[in-house]
């Protein structure tokens, strides 16, 4: 498909395709360990970056699947800018994920599960729409929602059973 004749309205089928595609990275995630969020960044209809969280992996706490599939776009397009992009996630995106997205200029930001407290695209705050900022993105929340929430419920219910884990921030 010529990119021109990509649909620029948003459509609730490709949205649910595209977040399939996140969904297969986060399961990557949960298997190795890590918090099972994945990205992926989409240009006109070709998917140009894949990633997975690697936190724990890489002993790097930027290593969040948005910021590697955005350094892996820009690659991709040769330009940090990514004005023509779509980033599918499937958990809202943190601050700094989300002040990365805006410093890219990502035009639209499809998410999963929300995150009420610590979210920065609706939930706790809306860094993607700060009004001061330079680049707002477009948000569409709430794409496969139970399944992305399901997959991170799982994973952290398995965390708290482990005996051999150091305790997480919630048991205290």
């Amino acid at each position: 498909m010529d990119p021109s004749t990509f649909p620029e309205i948003p459509d609730p089928e490709i949205d649910r395709v595209f977040m399939g595609e996140a969904l297969r990275q986060a399961v990557k995630a949960y298997d190795a360990g890590e918090v099972p969020v994945g990205a992926v960044i989409v240009r006109g209809p070709r998917v140009i970056a894949r990633a997975w969280n690697q936190v724990e992996l890489l002993k790097d706490a930027t290593a969040h699947a948005e910021m590697l599939a955005l350094t892996m776009a820009q690659e991709s397009v040769g330009d940090w800018r990514l004005t023509d992009c779509t980033l599918y996630v499937t958990k809202e995106p943190c601050p700094m994920c989300a002040g990365a997205i805006v410093h890219c200029r990502l035009a639209r930001v499809v998410f999963g599960a929300p995150d009420a407290k610590g979210g920065a695209a609706g939930g706790a705050m809306n860094v993607l729409q700060f009004p001061t900022l330079n680049h707002r993105s477009a948000i569409t929340p709430g794409v496969r929602e139970e399944e992305c929430r399901h997959l991170l419920k799982s994973f952290f219910l398995e965390q708290r059973q482990r005996k051999d884990r150091p305790p997480l921030p919630a048991d205290s």
